[in-house]
């Protein structure tokens, strides 16, 4: 799947992850994608939790290395 916009947040503990993407997501359109990668274990927690709060569509989810990375449809 294809994104507009990515965040690198390798390195960041909770809750930084979510608290950057809400931030990036703000300055994206309706229906671009965020691609988020992160380390922190709390991550698999957070974002689906942040995702469904804020109203954005968690669409993918997968591993990279050590990482997660997350793909979010701004609602």
């Amino acid at each position: 799947m294809e994104w507009d916009h990515e965040l690198d947040a390798s390195g960041l503990l909770c809750p930084l992850p979510v608290l950057k993407a809400r931030k990036r997501l703000q300055g994206m359109s309706a229906g671009q994608v965020l691609r988020v990668v992160a380390d922190d274990p709390a991550a698999v927690i957070d974002v689906p939790h942040f995702c469904a709060e804020a109203g954005h569509a968690l669409v993918a989810t997968g591993d990279e290395g050590a990482a997660q990375v997350y793909l979010i449809r701004k609602g």
